[in-house]
């Protein structure tokens, strides 16, 4: 039997595409290891996948900036790169497959001392530091933009697209509106994402704008683990932490969609023709890859952008309203994307890298 092991975690961008991949490896008869953080979401999120098994190492940061976590984080990836050696020289797999995060760190450098053959992906347009330290011990780096391959050494780099979730297309509106209850109201409904993790100034702007945008629309709001507000209650507001197997049928349900600017999700939306008000995290809480992210949606035509400083009750009002305005014009320029069928190319390159290595 063949085995993989898979690393990608801190959020669940970083996890996405392992579920998509994991059921294929599954059904064609893998054995399957997943290593990660003892308490990142990836647990949480692999947990159900059945036949999985999952490893938690050390893990630490990796910071660009000053910070006196940078003193004992290191000896953290340390212990995180001896923890996963031991277990990819216990497990032997024929290949690990790295979604990024700094979980994976230790991993790709335990696969490498042990001569185990590694493919990375970078789903955003410019590289995160884990997957740019990753990529000197990888085989291969699978990019989702095709603009990404400038930042790495061009004879491992392959495009391959965005990697969609089949489960995505499977979604209901009729299943969506009976799990929210919004049955009845013959409203527009918004979905409201902030991540996984959530996001307090998305949170509290739609929150301050119910008001208003209660008389237009319907609003569902996944606001993150401990985020619920117990004291709103409106006919059309729907409010829940965190949405796993029933998101293909919100976003089937759903008219307009707010979210962050992280590339799965994003082209998520693309693929299923959901017009988006996107807010990219600033440069202040990130790196600023969600804002080239949305900057490349915006210039295609996909998305309008509202930046977080200009993030308010009033100007997140305006940008809904003008996005159901316009949401033909942008179900129009998302029919024009053509999309690749990366999953399958992904799933080939993995099998032959492995039977390379």
């Amino acid at each position: 039997m063949k085995k993989i092991i898979f690393t990608g975690g801190g959020s669940a961008g970083h996890v996405t595409v392992n579920m998509a991949l994991i059921p294929k490896f599954i059904h064609e008869g893998w054995s399957v290891d997943y290593i990660g953080s003892a308490n990142g979401i990836e647990r949480q999120l692999i947990h159900s996948k059945l036949g999985v098994t999952y490893h938690s190492i050390s893990t630490g940061k990796l910071r660009r900036y000053l910070d006196w976590k940078n003193i004992k984080d290191p000896f953290k990836v340390v212990k995180g790169v001896i923890q996963a050696y031991k277990i990819i020289n216990r497990q032997k797999p024929d290949i690990v497959f790295s979604k990024g995060g700094f979980v994976s760190v230790p991993v790709v450098i335990g696969a490498w001392l042990n001569k185990v053959p590694v493919i990375i992906h970078e789903s955003d347009l410019t590289p995160g530091l884990a997957n740019k330290i990753a990529s000197k011990f990888s085989s291969v780096v699978c990019t989702t933009f095709p603009e990404t391959a400038a930042a790495f050494s061009h004879n491992k780099c392959r495009y391959v697209g965005p990697v969609l979730r089949e489960e995505m297309k499977k979604g209901s509106r009729e299943r969506g509106r009976k799990f929210t209850g919004i049955v009845e109201l013959n409203k527009p409904i918004v979905l409201v994402m902030g991540g996984s993790l959530g996001s307090r100034n998305i949170n509290e702007a739609v929150r301050q704008s119910l008001p208003k945008l209660t008389k237009q629309f319907a609003v569902v709001h996944l606001c993150g683990k401990g985020n619920l507000d117990p004291t709103i209650s409106y006919p059309e507001y729907r409010q829940y932490e965190y949405i796993n197997e029933e998101l293909p049928d919100l976003l089937a349900m759903c008219d307009l969609v707010i979210s962050r600017a992280g590339s799965n999700s994003i082209f998520e939306f693309l693929s299923l023709k959901r017009p988006m008000l996107l807010i990219p995290l600033s440069k202040q809480q990130s790196r600023g890859d969600q804002i080239l992210n949305a900057g490349s949606f915006e210039q295609h035509g996909y998305c309008k952008v509202l930046y977080e400083e200009n993030l308010s009750p009033s100007s997140l009002t305006t940008s809904i309203e003008a996005l159901a305005e316009d949401k033909d014009i942008y179900v129009k320029n998302m029919g024009s994307f053509k999309s690749k069928d990366a999953l399958t190319d992904l799933y080939d390159l993995i099998i032959e890298t492995s039977n390379n290595g």
